[in-house]
Parts: structure tokens; C-alpha cells; sequence
């Protein structure tokens, strides 16, 4: 099998290589990326060894390349999004670029081509806020910022090639992933290179916003399944199992790093910040999936990786983390 993953330079998508990799070694991985703030090339370094794997820098929005290199593809996995809810409130355009037109240009280009399968990467944010219960495939999606809306409007752009052209279009819907290699913009890297750093961390509101967390790999292991079992114009939820406040969140890591609370600040709420997530997997779940890490263990090899590799984040904080902040700070 020919795999073209885009976007796998970022968080998700190069674990999904390093998941892949290790599970089905006999397949061809091309990962095709633009390399933005939120790839890293030290993500992917270590995937040069292995004769079945390329690199190729490349934009989704390129139709004309884009379809040059999905030709050569069986599946197309794509990850390539702008994801930070806070870059997509200082700067929409492009979210709706990258997220809208750039989906658009892989899906015309699988269709053109005849792709055998097309995973569409989404998020559980594509449902808004959720009072009680657990968000299903079938629920309305409700997004609140310009990024949940970006990705929920590249999930019907993506049904519409299934129905109207065929192309065979999956969709996963994962809850908040946290783990190795992922940006230190992000909530859990971010208070924990914090941590490191005894840095305050900043904390939206009354910190009681709920979220549904699922270790990167988890989220790996379930992608790998519906690669091969999952159904093409079907969604799937792929959910984490716990749920907590952001504050909690908080005070657990400083509580492995064995530092006070007085570190938390609390700052202005994020506009339309939305309160609760939570996910029914029970669909993902009757294809053989579970999640093997809890919420503590993954996040002690979570804070290990990050202390062990302080040379990873600590040039992409001082690169991006300057200008951005102030800008945040200053819409606040």
C-alpha cells in the first residue's frame, strides 16, 4: 500500500508515521508538508533510515503538485490543517485557506485519480460546546471559532465528494491529543515547558472549561484501524477516557513537577471559548479499537519526553512565542 500523509511533519501526523511504520512495515510512506511554525523536520529526521519513506515539501493549496504526488498514492491520509484555535481568532484567512480550499484540492485530486481511500483528520470542536452527554457522528455540528468552523465546513466539503463523486471519504473526529512532539503553543506542552522553565501559566477564565483528552498514540492505533476497517462516507469519534477541567489539568502538572499553584494566572477568556467536550466512541470502538494508556500514565511519559528533549521545544518557543503572545495578549 502507497500512503500519502499530509501534514505529517506536524504533531499527529508524524506519530501516525512513527505509528505506521513500526506496525506495517511493508507499505511506502510519502509525507508531504509545507513545513509552516507547526512542522518540524526534527519531527520526521529519524524516518530517513527506512527505505520506504520520502519527503516531500509541498502545499495542499498547489493543486497541480498536490495532484502529481496523490497520482502516485493508493490512500491519502491528511492531517495538513492550521489547528490553534488562538492563531484563528488573530488571523481567519488562513484557516479557511489551508483548512477549506486546501481539503478541496486533495479531495479534486482523489478524484481524479481514483483513490482507494481518503482519511479526512477533523476534531471533536466541530460540535460546539457540549452541555451533557457525548457528542455522535450524527449530531449537528455547531462550531464556535474560525478554526472549528474552517474544519467543520472541510468535513461536508469532504462528504460532498463521496456522495456526488464517490470518492471513498472517511472522516475522524479525535478529542484533545496530547503527547510527544507536539507545538509548546499548545495547553498541556505549554504548562509543562512552563513548568520547566518556572514560567506562570496562563490559564483562560475560571480554568473550568472541560476537556476530553486522548494520548497521540491511542489516537494513532484507532486512525490505523479505520485506515483498514472503517467504512468509506462514514464518521467516526475518536475520544479519549477521561475528562477534566483545564485548572485540574493545571495542577496536576504542577503537581509532578512538585511546584506550587501560585504559578497559574489566570487570564481574560478566550472569545467564544467553548465550555465542554466530550465524544461517544462507541462507533470506532465496534471496529476493534480501545484506548491502552490512561489519562496519568500518558501524561508522566508525556512530561518525561518533554524534559528529556528540552533542545526540541525550547528553539520553537523562542522562534514563534515573541511576536504571537503579544499579539494575543494585546487582543485579550
Amino acid at each position: 500500500m502507497r500512503i500519502l500523509i499530509t501534514g505529517g511533519a506536524g504533531f499527529i501526523g508524524s506519530n501516525f508515521v512513527r505509528h505506521m511504520l513500526k506496525k506495517h512495515k511493508n507499505y511506502e510512506y510519502t509525507v508531504y508538508d509545507l513545513m509552516t511554525y507547526a512542522s518540524n523536520p526534527d519531527n520526521i529526521k529519524e524516518f530517513d533510515r527506512n527505505k520506504n519513506f520520502r519527503f516531500i515539501k509541498g502545499d495542499i493549496c498547489d493543486r497541480k503538485k498536490t495532484e502529481k504526488f496523490v497520482k502516485n498514492a493508493d490512500v491519502v491520509v491528511n492531517f495538513a490543517a492550521e489547528t490553534h484555535v488562538d492563531r484563528s481568532i488573530l488571523g481567519p484567512p488562513v484557516f479557511v485557506q489551508t483548512n477549506i480550499n486546501g481539503t478541496d484540492s486533495l479531495l479534486n485530486a482523489c478524484r481524479i485519480h481514483g483513490i482507494k481511500k481518503y482519511i479526512q483528520i477533523s476534531t471533536d470542536e466541530v460540535y460546539g460546546s457540549v452541555k451533557t452527554g457525548k457528542s455522535k457522528e450524527t449530531d449537528r455540528m455547531n462550531p464556535s471559532s474560525p478554526y472549528s468552523s474552517s474544519k467543520a465546513a472541510a468535513d461536508l466539503v469532504a462528504l460532498a465528494y463521496y456522495r456526488t463523486f464517490g470518492v471513498p471519504v472517511i472522516i475522524t473526529r479525535s478529542s484533545n491529543n496530547f503527547g510527544p512532539y507536539q507545538h509548546p503553543e499548545k495547553f498541556i506542552p505549554l504548562f509543562i515547558t512552563n513548568a520547566v522553565e518556572n514560567r506562570k501559566m496562563p490559564l483562560y477564565g475560571d480554568g473550568k472549561n472541560i476537556r476530553n483528552w486522548i494520548y497521540v498514540d491511542d489516537n494513532c492505533s484507532a486512525l490505523d484501524i479505520v485506515l483498514h476497517r472503517g467504512k468509506p462516507g462514514e464518521v467516526y469519534n475518536i475520544g479519549g477516557n477521561v475528562e477534566m477541567k483545564n485548572i485540574d489539568v493545571a495542577e496536576l502538572i504542577l503537581k509532578l513537577f512538585g511546584k506550587k499553584k501560585k504559578l497559574i494566572q489566570k487570564v481574560k477568556d478566550r472569545p467564544a471559548h467553548d465550555r465542554r467536550y466530550a465524544l461517544d466512541s462507541s462507533k470506532v470502538k465496534k471496529l476493534g479499537w480501545k484506548p491502552a494508556h490512561n489519562f496519568r500514565q500518558a501524561l508522566d511519559e508525556t512530561i518525561s519526553w518533554y524534559v528529556k528533549n528540552e533542545v526540541w521545544w525550547e528553539k520553537l518557543k523562542n522562534k514563534a512565542f515573541k511576536k504571537y503572545y503579544s499579539e494575543l495578549y494585546r487582543l485579550r
